[in-house]
């Protein structure tokens, strides 16, 4: 061997170890911790088991492409139960084991709860699905990547009066903070677009048997049915319509979306068209990597909009630490604010309230399946507030 020879040899062999101290390093300062809280048991069980996957997901895809600086990343996963009084001791606990970030893949009651506690804390919270406007409010650590419920609300009437050119309507609540949320925005814009709102009837979240508000929406005779819901209420809601012959359009929100629905609904669920974030039927590489993805790593689980919404909060979570870095919260807290990405659910962004920017997709019941009815895109009917 001669001079330079052994020399490349020793250089080499040194980079090598110092490669290898750098991987053990990084091996042994353990893997980069993520929160991440759902509603695992109780009546949103399905709901929070969609929210996982699609977090899951998330993390898998970026774990494959190297993790953050090389050290893989876990979901630190609590069950909230989807119950409101489970939300400041998850926040709590995530505060106090130093996560850099937290991902809500639950719904308004348990995020709304623990959103100001983050805020308070400065620990940046990202809130996928839950709908209700104060969860933004809470401070400029919070964000959300789905539609607070007045701007779906909005797009709502503008499918129903202008779209599908239905002017007397009938609107069904649940009675809760997504369903008047939705209400909401539904009946501020619904002037915009000429529709008369009949009526409004409520209903509460254990209700599945609506025979007297069905029998008064038939009296009604409306030429539409604006009805928010979960698939859990929704189901047998839309049933007992048809059951009765209410054969008019029948409009919901993102609490349909998934195989749940249709199953509960059965034939009924046919023509129902929703308003929500996850297009099945998109061309874009992000979306359809999404499904096939999805459905390849949990066979015999159809995705919906919970699941997408959850992988672009940890997409946005992971893309975040990884230009920011794990420690200074400040900085991750910028990094999210500056989001300008193609996710599972469209092209997204956020405004100086922490509240998402993107197009509205709907989506309709054909042959048992939800598909690609059209698309809203109208910055000024969808921006969120500014505060």
């Amino acid at each position: 061997m001669n001079r330079r020879t052994a020399i490349q040899f020793m250089l080499a062999g040194a980079s090598a170890l110092a490669l290898g101290g750098h991987r053990a390093a990084l091996a042994q300062q353990g893997p980069v911790k993520i929160g991440f809280h759902a509603p695992l048991t109780g009546f949103a069980a399905a709901d929070g088991k969609s929210a996982q996957l699609g977090a899951e997901l998330a993390v898998a895809q970026a774990n494959a492409a190297g993790g953050i600086g090389g050290r893989k990343i876990e979901l630190d996963i609590i069950d909230d139960q989807g119950k409101p009084e489970q939300g400041v001791p998850v926040a709590n606990r995530y505060i106090g084991e130093k996560h850099p970030v937290v991902v809500s893949g639950s719904y308004s009651g348990p995020t709304r709860a623990a959103a100001p506690v983050f805020h308070g804390a400065s620990v940046p919270y990202i809130s996928a699905y839950a709908i209700h406007p104060d969860i933004t409010r809470s401070g400029n650590y919070v964000f959300r990547t789905s539609f607070m419920g007045e701007v779906q609300g909005r797009a709502g009437a503008k499918l129903v009066g202008e779209m599908l050119n239905k002017k007397k309507v009938v609107v069904i609540t649940v009675n809760n903070d997504f369903g008047q949320a939705l209400a909401a925005g539904f009946k501020e814009a619904a002037p915009k677009f000429g529709i008369n709102i009949m009526k409004e009837y409520f209903f509460g979240m254990p209700d599945r048997q609506f025979g007297p508000l069905v029998a008064s929406v038939k009296a009604d005779n409306p030429e539409a049915i604006y009805a928010s819901g979960y698939f859990f209420n929704a189901g047998p809601l839309v049933a007992q319509l048809r059951g009765a012959g209410v054969n008019v359009p029948i409009i919901g929100q993102e609490g349909y979306d998934g195989q749940k629905f249709i199953e509960i609904a059965g034939p009924a669920a046919e023509g129902v068209i929703i308003t929500t974030s996850l297009d099945r039927d998109s061309k874009v590489p992000e979306t359809v990597k999404f499904i096939t993805e999805f459905e390849k790593a949990n066979p015999g689980a159809k995705v919906d909009m919970v699941a997408a919404s959850t992988h672009t909060a940890t997409r946005v979570a992971i893309e975040a630490l990884k230009k920011a870095g794990l420690t200074d919260r400040a900085k991750i807290r910028e990094a999210i604010a500056a989001t300008d990405m193609d996710a599972s659910t469209g092209h997204i962004s956020f405004n100086k309230l922490g509240e998402v920017k993107k197009a509205v997709q709907n989506q309709i019941v054909k042959d048992g399946r939800w598909r690609h009815h059209s698309v809203i895109d109208d910055p000024v009917l969808l921006a969120p507030p500014e505060s």
